[in-house]
């Protein structure tokens, strides 16, 4: 296994001042004031087997005001350990340095930590954390599921974490709505606050308020309400379902009211993300008056500021994405100057940069909003994933970025399974602490002008990632799922096409009904997705070697073979499809153009990934969801029926 990094996220400051000497165990102690983090500490060194009340070596607890409020100073010398903070989530963060490093210092012939003299400063460069996983896209997590996530995220210093809603809140007298959906439920985000609080995180509400609004406008009650009551076609809508609230009738404000009502109570945070992203729609029906009047944006902006309204009765705060309002950055001074806008973007050459300074200079307080690459890929997108979040890492502290957002998506049946946002997720926590370490853990080269199958196997910024990964993430010391992680989410590279917010092994069943060759797979060779299999074989080869530890190690093994069988399905659905170029002209042709045999052999591979992927559902996530997103499977094979 590749040598792991000793602290986890790196510490903006270390001073090594003495050689390593076994640690035989620790007592921690402190006043009153910071006794639940003195147990708490107690509780993980007794599960390291480093817990000595009274004859260990001292781990004195203590605050100190004179520190940020999430720093922390942790001196280590022989007879004793000091570590201060800020305050207790300082406190916490500094204990967790100190378990991470007894976990991943090195040990004597006997297998006892040895533990070097130091001093650590640290800080987080953004005073907000936080990951925001899609539980719409169809997707939603058992509490077990939530648990263990929250419990990861606070264990890599997240600090925030928000659960993106469309229809998946159990609203009173809107059932029709979520019905179907196995929604989340009062008690539940009560249960899920209080637990995010003991662990100094924060759970922010979220209900998208604007476009994104399809699930809600289908339903013969609330189409009226609609931009486009006959509908409009979409990505997110393609068969040209309402998509979007009308921004100019009031009908629509009282019904959020109504939503807000029902679900603000439930969240301690003041904090709501209220979404108002991808209005596609605007003006193009019932408020294309207004709008040539006064301006689509300007309709946009007065919308935004009565939420805002609405919100600030509440004593709540708004979050919103920021794409609609940078068509026209002049506008963003006419914004409320509580509210926060959350930049988001999620290639590598995303311009957060040049994003970051309008809000800058208008003076509002903003997030940047990278994210796992995971959704629209099956396997993840390692590339993409690790420039996307060193990029909003560098630019937004550079910017003065309030905070730090990895967004985690489930587009079109959200197909991907549970480990694959594994390294987005561990990827934002290093960076979002410490932006600097950009530099050392990711590379600055261009990975689109290399070849994946030459750099990947020997880069640096790989072994790195393969030894955060398994260590880290799946408890693995043989370094395998590591491994397995980062080579799966470069299958996408070797195929040779050029996505953006997708690989083309997953564009093969999502464009299954739409003329091949499709343009957002451009550039796709037999050739490559020949090459792409070779790759994927290798890593799925490697899945039986793990030696994880982990309770679900079981499950993760089945469910990167699941990824790596999915992704191969796709890719043999892409070579067939330029085979049957061969005999003709590909442009334009169809998957029922394909002969028989292998057609019915691509209906039982489909057939059998979807009960494989309905039954690694069950076992993290509810039944709402599920039917929606295992008949894409079957939709496609009605596809090759024809």
């Amino acid at each position: 296994m590749p040598e792991v990094e000793p602290l986890f996220p790196i510490p903006q400051r270390i001073e090594r001042d003495g050689a390593a000497a076994p640690v035989r165990g620790f007592a921690p102690e402190g006043d009153v004031s910071v006794s639940r983090e003195v147990e708490r500490l107690a509780r993980e060194l007794s599960g390291l087997g480093l817990l000595a009340r009274g004859r260990g070596r001292p781990v004195r607890m203590i605050l100190e005001s004179g520190l940020r409020r999430q720093g922390f100073r942790l001196r280590i010398s022989p007879d004793l350990v000091v570590l201060a903070g800020g305050a207790l989530p300082g406190l916490r963060y500094g204990a967790l340095a100190l378990v991470d490093l007894l976990r991943h210092t090195s040990r004597d012939g006997e297998g006892t930590p040895l533990l070097p003299s130091l001093l650590i400063e640290d800080w987080p460069d953004f005073p907000v954390r936080g990951v925001m996983l899609d539980i719409s896209r169809d997707r939603v997590p058992r509490m077990e599921t939530l648990f263990d996530l929250i419990d990861t995220l606070a264990g890599w210093r997240y600090n925030q974490i928000q659960l993106y809603m469309e229809h998946t809140f159990a609203y009173r007298g809107h059932e029709v709505v979520w019905r179907d959906a196995s929604p989340m439920r009062p008690d539940e985000i009560r249960i899920l606050d209080a637990f995010c609080r003991e662990r100094h995180m924060e759970l922010v509400a979220n209900q998208n308020s604007l476009g994104h609004f399809h699930r809600w406008l289908i339903h013969s009650r609330y189409r009226e309400l609609a931009e486009c009551p006959e509908g409009y076609e979409s990505i997110f809508t393609p068969n040209g379902e309402p998509y979007s609230l009308c921004a100019v009738d009031p009908r629509a404000l009282g019904l959020l009211e109504d939503l807000y009502d029902q679900l603000l109570p439930h969240f301690t945070s003041p904090l709501v993300n209220v979404g108002l992203d991808e209005t596609f729609d605007l003006g193009l029906r019932r408020s294309a008056a207004a709008c040539r009047e006064r301006g689509t944006e300007e309709v946009y902006l007065e919308f935004v500021n009565q939420v805002h309204r609405l919100l600030a009765h509440r004593e709540r705060r708004m979050l919103f994405w920021g794409d609609i309002i940078l068509k026209r950055p002049e506008l963003i001074r006419s914004l409320p100057q509580g509210a926060i806008a959350l930049e988001w973007g999620y290639e590598a050459d995303h311009p957060f940069a040049e994003d970051a300074a309008h809000f800058r200079a208008a003076g509002l307080d903003f997030y940047v909003c990278p994210g796992t690459s995971s959704w629209n890929s099956i396997a993840g997108r390692t590339d993409n994933a690790l420039r996307n979040l060193a990029a909003a890492a560098r630019h937004g502290a550079e910017a003065g970025a309030a905070g730090y957002l990895v967004t985690d998506w489930g587009d079109h049946g959200h197909w991907q399974p549970h480990p694959a946002n594994a390294l987005g997720l561990l990827a934002g926590a290093a960076l979002s602490w410490n932006s600097g370490s950009a530099a050392r853990l990711v590379q600055s080269r261009d990975p689109q002008e290399e070849d994946p199958t030459r750099a990947s196997q020997s880069s640096e910024e790989r072994e790195i990632w393969i030894g955060l990964l398994s260590s880290r993430a799946f408890a693995d010391p043989s370094g395998t799922l590591g491994t397995v992680a980062y080579d799966l989410g470069n299958a996408y590279r070797v195929t040779g096409a050029t996505n953006r917010n997708g690989s083309a092994l997953f564009r093969a069943f999502h464009y299954a009904g739409r003329p091949f060759p499709h343009p957002e797979i451009e550039g796709l060779t037999r050739a490559g997705l020949e090459r792409s299999d070779e790759w994927i074989n290798a890593a799925r080869r490697r899945i039986g070697q793990s030696r994880s530890s982990r309770l679900d190690a079981a499950w993760l093994q089945e469910e990167w073979e699941f990824a790596a069988d999915l992704q191969l399905l796709g890719s043999r659905i892409l070579q067939e499809r330029i085979g049957a170029g061969q005999h003709g002209s590909v442009e334009g042709s169809r998957l029922s153009d394909l002969p028989r045999e292998t057609r019915l052999d691509l209906i039982d591979g489909l057939e059998q990934m979807g009960e494989r992927h309905s039954a690694l559902w069950s076992r993290r996530s509810r039944p709402g969801g599920l039917r929606e997103s295992r008949g894409r499977f079957g939709a496609i094979a009605d596809l090759l029926r024809d």
